[in-house]
């Protein structure tokens, strides 16, 4: 029994030091998010990530050496700042019309990753690997490194917002988005940036209820999807939308 639990908290502890990386620095960028009224620009970012990381394996670069890692980074990080950067370029619209072309990197970035792996006989668990996240699994050399660029990330932003501007914002978020994809998967993205700043944007302090809100729902999430043996991935996305409208229903202003 003692062996169960430990293997347990071996598994649970790293997986949500991974949570709580990539809530660092979501809450406050999913803040900024709303507030732009670009919702679905993380939605489609993250799957332009993914399929830069699905074309640096098709290309050959599916190696755990360093050397291999890191460049299969660098591909996905320079797909996700184009595809950035290419959306940056819709703040000339209208929101309405933006969410729309939004939708269509979307789509386009999504149905690549498709084409790219459809003659792979693994293809079909990568996609969902990608989607669905393997937070139970994150390696030590992962979290050390997402950590070392997560920090500058979250101090630049915190405390360059206004310098930053616009044009700052987009390649921050890109490659933030691009990390936290590998680690917990395009929907808990989506999920980490919207749903907790979504239901605390009223809050006296919305960055600070978002934190704690989205601390609550991962622990939550890792805790039954251990009791009941259920995908950690979705089971996190599903509390957190818990513990986000019980904040709400409770503390709503």
């Amino acid at each position: 029994m003692a062996d169960d639990i430990l293997l347990q908290f071996s598994i649970l502890i790293p997986a949500l030091i991974a949570g709580l990386l990539v809530l660092s620095t979501h809450v406050p960028l999913g803040i900024e998010v709303l507030q732009r009224g670009i919702v679905f620009l993380d939605l489609a970012i993250a799957q332009v990530a993914a399929f830069g990381l699905v074309l640096a394996y098709w290309i050959g670069l599916d190696s755990d050496t360093k050397s291999v890692y890191l460049l299969s980074q660098i591909i996905a990080i320079t797909a996700a700042i184009i595809g950035a950067s290419f959306l940056y370029q819709f703040r000339r619209f209208s929101a309405q019309i933006q969410e729309a072309l939004i939708g269509i990197v979307f789509i386009l970035a999504a149905t690549g990753s498709v084409l790219v792996l459809s003659t792979d006989p693994h293809g079909a668990e990568r996609i969902k690997n990608l989607l669905v996240g393997q937070i139970l699994w994150a390696e030590q050399s992962t979290l050390i490194f997402t950590s070392i660029i997560y920090v500058p990330i979250l101090i630049a932003w915190l405390k360059f917002k206004d310098r930053l501007g616009e044009y700052g914002f987009y390649p921050l978020f890109a490659i933030t988005v691009t990390l936290s994809t590998q680690l917990v998967g395009v929907y808990l993205v989506f999920a980490s940036l919207i749903v907790p700043a979504l239901a605390c944007r009223q809050s006296r302090s919305p960055l600070t209820a978002a934190y704690l809100t989205g601390v609550l729902g991962y622990i939550l999430g890792l805790i039954l999807s251990s009791l009941w043996d259920l995908p950690a991935g979705p089971m996190i996305a599903w509390s957190l939308v818990a513990a986000s409208l019980t904040y709400y229903l409770l503390f709503h202003e």
